[in-house]
């Protein structure tokens, strides 16, 4: 049985947990201003977004979903990245190109509209997520939070973001450390705006993290992910039955729950190839397998590439299609369709 992966914790909670295997980080920060009639149509960001008004309002459209949303001042929205949007003054305005408008302008804040004017002020942050966060969260997150003014978390990520985008235009000392420590605590409370209305959401991780009932066999599994956990120890700390345990927790997260182990050691164990040295069979050890062979399997299988492969791969300073061909010319097979090469500039 493995120690705890979270030394100095006594007792952390399962988004903890989830939150530490992510490595969120800020790549982009910019300041947008606006007036008269305006709008900008932005591309898939292809990662988490973040977008706060900070004054007036801002109608919001997401492809596939033409009815327009208001964002009032102190509203927050994040994005999970998988689909474009268009912001306006009025919905009905033709977009221009936002990457163009933003592209071409030397300044902190790009202006939209008309130049005499000043309506609105907002902030939008782009934040990457390491490949098991990309896995755990970003897949079942919907395409839009919106998280309002009058919500507990809305005032906190304004204040946030505008700290982001302080640091990251400023050379202070120190500043790349606090813009990860600031990313985090956004990507905190963006989870947490999340969890406060889970039920209205599918099935996933997420969903499972916020339900109370299956919460401490949750715990279990994340404080001691080696334990060869059996489904009545799980259940029995969850106070029920084995099958009314099983039957809600799949419910929640949408895997049973010893599919949902195998998949948080995965994590565990991309986060440690990623980030750390631990040589792979003391990694397999801590994870509770019994030989570096079979964790070697178990890993394979699950994300297509053996874990010294996945390490080698993610360290080699490459573009992503380089790390994805170097990936697929040393391994024999072909990486698992469903899973993504880890990106070498994931790495901090």
């Amino acid at each position: 049985m493995g120690a705890p992966p979270y030394p100095g914790s006594t007792n952390p909670d399962p988004l903890t947990h989830t939150l530490d295997v992510t490595s969120a980080r800020c790549v982009l920060a910019r300041g947008l201003t606006a007036g008269g009639g305006w709008a900008l149509r932005f591309p898939a960001p292809g990662r988490l977004k973040v977008h706060a008004v900070l004054r007036g309002v801002t109608w919001l459209t997401i492809d596939g979903d033409e009815r327009p949303v208001l964002l009032e001042s102190g509203d927050v929205v994040a994005f999970n990245g998988g689909r474009p949007y268009v912001l306006a003054a009025d919905p009905s305005l033709p977009p221009q190109d936002a990457p163009a408008l933003l592209g071409a302008s030397p300044h902190l804040f790009a202006h939209a509209g008309d130049e005499d004017v000043t309506e609105v002020v907002s902030i939008g942050a782009h934040f990457e997520l390491n490949t098991a966060g990309e896995d755990l969260l970003l897949h079942v997150l919907p395409p839009v939070i919106h998280v309002s003014r009058d919500g507990e978390e809305a005032s906190t990520l304004c204040w946030l973001l505008e700290q982001v985008l302080r640091e990251t235009s400023t050379d202070r000392p120190g500043g790349n450390n606090v813009t990860d420590h600031l990313s985090q605590m956004v990507f905190a409370h963006i989870l947490r705006a999340y969890l406060a209305r889970s039920e209205s959401y599918p099935a996933g991780w997420l969903r499972a993290l916020a339900d109370e009932r299956i919460a401490p066999a949750l715990h279990l599994m994340h404080t001691d992910p080696a334990r060869p956990w059996q489904l009545t120890e799980l259940a029995r700390a969850a106070a029920m039955s084995r099958s009314a345990f099983a039957g809600a927790f799949t419910s929640m997260a949408g895997v049973p729950p010893l599919t949902y182990l195998h998949q948080w050691r995965m994590r565990l164990a991309e986060r440690a190839l990623l980030h750390e040295d631990t040589p792979v069979s003391e990694l397999a050890l801590s994870l509770g397998y019994a030989s570096e062979s079979a964790f070697s399997h178990a890993f394979k299988r699950e994300t297509g590439v053996a874990p010294k492969h996945f390490r080698d791969a993610a360290r080699v300073p490459r573009s992503r299609d380089e790390v994805a061909r170097v990936v697929t010319a040393t391994c024999r097979g072909v990486p698992h369709p469903a899973r993504r090469t880890p990106s070498p500039g994931r790495r901090r």
